[in-house]
């Protein structure tokens, strides 16, 4: 794979090109699940190829091959070429790239048991033990469980005389227990919805999140909600469980400092962002005790954000992006730092495969554990909803309104659980519902929560994030309005 990546160098980098890198990448992948005692899908695919960007006459130019004979790799580099000479006929200005230096490396993300030398069919038995007591309980409906296995190494060389050899490991598993009743369908989620939880480790990450364990209570849940009382609607001190606030932190966050999209490059998907650049080191996102880190450093945890080098090959940093409710930070790249006169990107680069280029991705960006006890988040209001695991969310164009439904609530009296809601839902505006932030919960509640699906750019590329978060509580939120009858 080295030598792919530098012989598509040598192709790329011919007079007129000022700059160029290549990525050689291959991508392993295993996806098991369950559906109500059977296996529904069992797949396992092999994906090769090389990328070569080029910057000539002041443009990028992209092109990418699974051809990865000599004649293949001189193609893909003559039509990178050709992209960025024909850009330069509507360019409006020259791209600037702010100067990084050279380094080689290797890196491989620490694994304890490596998933690929697990057979699938201990796979498939061990979701369909959680499959059986799941559904012990019998007014679970349908119970569907999975498993997810990713092995990617990725060889990048550069102009500049970078070559960096990266090895990454991912692991995700998770269930859900569905009930139909009267019309209507509840459902209870474990580690996480959505997937489950997604971290970069090997198959211990299986054993560590007690599946079986915590099966006979999801599915007492999803049958109970719909016993449950509606969610009540009006404004309440609101608490989020950490899987719930590592959503939030995502999308009220995490997509609103992304340079590109700040800049107006990322329009089309997903719109753009609140935080233009006046707002830098000057709007209060939120109270004092809010402290947000975008940081893809290993030391920070498995996260699906967690890396060595980016694909640009910038080393793995840790940005303060909220310090004491101040806005203080945002993702960037070796171009978006440049257009806005920082000396050095930060290094969130990334793309999703050998065929697509790089974008500004998410990395970990987390909320920083607090100093109250889990006790004190709780009980620091008098009445309160607390809510656990997404159920929906939406947000607008410009990150700023929001809206997320979570699949259990539990009405809090004086610290206490009075009573199970169903159907919760809470609304705000970014900022406002960051500066409501009245208490966070200590680092032995902390969690490195993995977001496997993060869609962003055109053609659509889909990124893991990693989001750490303790459970914290948020003063007069609006609470009920999405589900209410």
């Amino acid at each position: 794979m080295k030598q792919l990546a530098l012989e598509a160098l040598d192709a790329a980098l011919t007079p007129g090109v000022t700059y160029a890198d290549t990525r050689a990448v291959e991508i392993l992948d295993r996806q098991v699940s369950t559906k109500n005692g059977k296996a529904s899908h069992v797949s396992s695919s092999v994906s090769m190829g090389v990328a070569i960007r080029v910057l000539a006459d002041g443009c990028w130019g992209f092109a990418a091959t699974d051809d990865l004979t000599r004649d293949g790799l001189h193609s893909a580099a003559a039509l990178a070429r050709e992209i960025a000479q024909s850009g330069s006929l509507a360019k409006k200005h020259d791209v600037t790239l702010v100067p990084e230096d050279k380094y080689e490396a290797t890196w491989v993300s620490p694994i304890q048991i490596d998933p690929f030398t697990i057979p699938v069919d201990r796979n498939v038995a061990s979701l369909l033990d959680i499959d059986r007591e799941l559904r012990r309980n019998p007014g679970v409906t349908l119970a569907e469980c999975a498993m997810s296995f990713e092995r990617r190494r990725q060889v990048f060389a550069s102009s500049i005389g970078s070559l960096i050899d990266q090895t990454r490991y991912l692991t995700g598993v998770g269930y859900g227990a569905l009930a139909y009743k009267d019309g209507e369908i509840q459902k209870r989620s474990y580690p996480n919805s959505f997937g489950g939880q997604y971290q970069l480790k090997g198959y211990e990450l299986i054993d560590e999140c007690r599946l079986l364990e915590n099966a006979p209570r999801i599915a007492e849940e999803a049958v109970a909600l719909h016993s449950a009382d509606q969610c009540p609607e009006g404004e309440f001190d609101l608490i989020l469980d950490s899987s719930q606030l590592g959503l939030q932190i995502h999308e009220s966050v995490g997509h609103p400092i992304e340079l590109d999209r700040v800049l107006g490059s990322e329009a089309n998907y997903a719109g753009m962002s609140f935080l233009t650049l006046d707002q830098l080191n000057r709007l209060r996102y939120g109270s004092d005790i809010v402290n947000v880190v975008c940081d893809a450093r290993p030391q920070h945890g498995p996260g699906l954000g967690t890396f060595a080098f980016d694909d640009e090959g910038v080393p793995a940093q840790c940005t303060d992006i909220i310090r004491n409710g101040l806005f203080t930070g945002y993702m960037t790249s070796r171009e978006t730092a440049a257009a806005v006169g920082q000396s050095r990107s930060n290094g969130t680069m990334r793309a999703d495969g050998w065929s697509r280029l790089p974008l500004i991705r998410m990395t970990n960006v987390s909320l920083k554990p607090g100093e109250q006890s889990l006790d004190e988040v709780f009980a620091g209001a008098d009445h309160a909803i607390y809510m656990e695991t997404n159920r929906s969310w939406s947000i607008d164009d410009k990150r700023y309104n929001f809206q997320f439904g979570c699949e259990v609530a539990w009405e809090m009296r004086n610290g206490k659980r009075v009573r199970m809601l169903k159907n919760p839902s809470y609304s705000g505006i970014s900022t406002e519902f960051w500066n409501a932030c009245a208490a966070i919960a200590g680092p032995q509640h902390w969690t490195l929560w993995g977001t496997p699906n993060c869609g962003k750019g055109q053609p659509e590329q889909i990124m893991g994030t990693g989001h750490g978060a303790s459970p914290a509580r948020f003063r007069k939120i609006k609470i009920g309005s999405a589900y209410a009858d």
